[in-house]
């Protein structure tokens, strides 16, 4: 994203999101959009809630990069 945003000033929202769209990664082009929910802030989440993600850190920067994939299915009994 940063070769195409060129360091041009963020003005808008709008603006940005047409950076980060003229974007493509490999060859693939990037989706993005705006949500305006609310969310509410300060939400803790407990250490065991943490160790049930399926969480896979990069080797680049792992505290920054990582992949979250859906959880699996538990098995019926």
């Amino acid at each position: 994203m940063s070769i195409n945003w060129a360091g041009q000033p963020l003005r808008s929202l709008e603006a940005l999101l047409g950076w980060v769209r003229g974007t493509t990664v490999g060859g693939a082009g990037v989706t993005a959009g705006l949500d305006r929910a609310t969310y509410p802030t300060k939400v803790k989440v407990s250490n065991a809630e943490m160790k049930r993600l399926d969480l896979e850190r990069h080797e680049d920067c792992p505290a920054w990069n990582y992949t979250i994939s859906p959880r699996r299915p538990k098995p019926l009994k």
